[in-house]
């Protein structure tokens, strides 16, 4: 074959064919056929407005919005499916988790959590590497707020009352006083754990680690000197508990585990049980029963076999 200008231009259109077929066709004509998932609901215009900030502000650059069947985290009880994002332009799948994935981050926590996150992520997270977004303004925090309410769509919406439903309960504890408030949280823990005290004994390496994890996970919101009084706190309402009024109330160091493992829905205080084994969790639980309750049940009765290595 004479490679001729004229075999030169028809091959290119060939290629350029291809390529433009097996590119832009072929998959336009398989994702045009896709149709709303289960959980796919449109977008409010606050949350729309909500997205653009989201885009504008780099956040698709640490955090994905794409759950795979391999992962374990934050909203892996759902794998993402082509029909959660037939609304998307552009499609924010991202490929970086610098920050947790965000597809089913709506009603995770309640609002004042995020706005306080969004001002400055130390307040609540105080290891985060997010930048602070406080010079957004309030105003546009609030609409951010709604959009990453949102994500999860139907599924978010449920999380969502959950939310507005168990957070009416805990305001009205609240301002009943500390007794009642105490009560309260107690109550919504399983009976079976009441009565569980922390099995490990106290020592000065378990202390060590309890400080350690309330630092990197507590020190936002309860304070150093665990009143309530970090400086998350002038966003939070009701505002993080203040650990000192339990002394006397029968806060047995299974109650203390149930709510840091599972936390208390409605409130700021979010779940730790995908972040700390249970040996963390118990170790923060005493740390916070011996420095701020002056008071702990470790290694107490009832008592089951010992561990194989304990002090």
């Amino acid at each position: 074959m004479n490679m001729t200008p004229k075999a030169v231009v028809i091959g290119s259109l060939m290629v350029l064919t291809a390529v433009v077929l097996s590119v832009i066709v072929l998959p336009y004509a398989d994702t045009s056929k896709t149709t709303a998932s289960d959980i796919y609901r449109p977008r409010s215009a606050d949350e729309a407005a909500g997205r653009k900030i989201y885009i504008a502000n780099g956040c698709v650059y640490c955090h994905s919005q794409s759950i795979r069947s391999i992962d374990w985290g934050l909203g892996a009880e759902r794998i993402a499916q082509a029909g959660d994002y037939i609304q998307d332009r552009p499609i924010l799948l991202g490929s970086e988790r610098s920050g947790p994935d965000l597809s089913q981050e709506g009603g995770e926590h309640p609002d004042d959590w995020h706005r306080g996150h969004f001002t400055n992520p130390r307040y609540t997270r105080p290891l985060s590497i997010m930048p602070a977004f406080a010079f957004l303004g309030d105003a546009a925090i609030r609409v951010l707020t709604n959009y990453v309410q949102s994500l999860g769509f139907k599924n978010a919406d449920r999380r969502m009352a959950r939310q507005r439903r168990w957070k009416k309960s805990a305001v009205t504890a609240y301002e009943a006083g500390p007794e009642a408030n105490v009560k309260w949280l107690a109550d919504h823990v399983p009976e079976g754990w009441r009565s569980v005290p922390n099995p490990y004994p106290t020592s000065a390496a378990g202390l060590a680690r309890g400080h350690k994890i309330y630092q990197d996970f507590c020190l936002g919101c309860h304070g150093p000197v665990g009143d309530g009084m970090g400086p998350a706190q002038p966003h939070l309402y009701p505002p993080p508990l203040n650990f000192t009024i339990l002394k006397g109330r029968g806060i047995s160091g299974g109650i203390l585990y149930y709510q840091i493992m599972n936390g208390i829905t409605g409130t700021a205080m979010p779940y730790f049980k995908r972040e700390l084994e249970s040996e963390k969790i118990w170790d923060v639980g005493d740390y916070v029963a011996v420095y701020f309750i002056n008071q702990s049940d470790a290694n107490g009765k009832p008592r089951g076999i010992d561990a194989a290595y304990e002090p």
